[in-house]
């Protein structure tokens, strides 16, 4: 760490990861979307080596803010957790795609088209095993009336909920998977809010949608990216996705622990070889929820025959 970056900014986070249980490895001079400076730090776990957490922040971000500091605290405690994970990056979706996210380009920067909104770059690639060459390139567009209710435009108070619209995006079948294109627009729009509830609202499920959800984030994300090494269960980000809390999800976890389907350590679970042997259902799971993503065309209209 250089003494010209032993600012303020990095003291306070490096506080906030003593209190979250990391352990700074780095930080380092960065730069934005408009060549603004940033601070890049790098995280780890004491116990785990090898594996690094990045978060990127403006560097004029201050908090003072009463809510700001204990908001990055938790941030880093989940990421903490997320990071125990034998693929960190990794998440499923409720129609059971497993995506891998990264290059995103924090911090927020305001869009340079003339619309009103803050953008962020990155990209999220399938993960089912294979190589990954199918992918799509994001950029998530968040209104200036829904910015109005988020604690700081910057990666630890932004992250879950555009990883959520994002993920509902793909649900929705607006996001297509490619090996090449453009960026894809995902709106993050007051929709996803709940101002009555004070609270993000995407997807609201049953206990039928949650059990298949938590079976296929175990099946993906333990069995096959890794090699059953176990995933955690009680994850925010998720219980915010499906609408739910982590006491829930793990109240899942609990009973299908008990059905053999999986083998649960406190917060975290690794699949039983009972779910591996459902592998073809979730290939099809996942073909299905692919194949909902791609542009429908009608062959009548294809081969001429449309009635113009």
């Amino acid at each position: 760490m250089t003494v010209a970056l032993k600012t303020s900014l990095v003291k306070s986070v490096e506080a906030a990861a003593a209190q979250a249980g990391m352990v700074m490895l780095s930080a380092s001079q960065g730069s934005d979307f408009n060549g603004q400076p940033t601070t890049i730090f790098q995280f780890g776990l004491a116990d785990i080596a090898g594996r690094s957490l990045q978060l990127e922040l403006s560097d004029a971000f201050d908090f003072s803010k009463p809510d700001l500091l204990p908001a990055m605290t938790g941030h880093l405690a989940a990421e903490g957790k997320r990071l125990r994970n034998p693929r960190p990056e990794c998440y499923v979706t409720l129609a059971g795609l497993p995506l891998a996210f990264g290059k995103f380009q924090w911090p927020f920067h305001r869009s340079t088209s003339g619309a009103d909104t803050y953008i962020v770059h990155g990209e999220m690639y399938l993960a089912d095993g294979g190589p990954q060459t199918m992918h799509a390139k994001l950029a998530a567009a968040v209104t200036v009336t829904f910015a109005e209710i988020v604690p700081a435009m910057e990666q630890p108070y932004a992250e879950t909920f555009v990883y959520n619209a994002i993920r509902k995006t793909v649900d929705l079948g607006q996001l297509e998977f490619l090996k090449s294109g453009n960026r894809q627009p995902v709106p993050v729009t007051t929709r996803f809010y709940s101002r009555w509830k004070k609270q993000f609202v995407f997807t609201d499920t049953d206990d039928n949608e949650r059990l298949a959800y938590l079976l296929s984030k175990v099946y993906w994300l333990s069995g096959v990216l890794g090699e059953g090494k176990p995933v955690w269960i009680a994850d925010p980000r998720d219980a915010q996705y499906l609408n739910t809390t982590e006491k829930d999800l793990l109240r899942m976890a609990s009973d299908e622990a008990g059905q053999g389907l999986m083998a649960l350590d406190g917060e975290f679970a690794a699949p039983t070889p009972q779910l591996m042997a459902r592998a073809p259902e979730f290939k099809a799971a996942l073909d299905a929820a692919l194949n909902f993503t791609k542009p429908q065309f009608n062959e009548s209209m294809r081969s001429g025959h449309a009635n113009m």
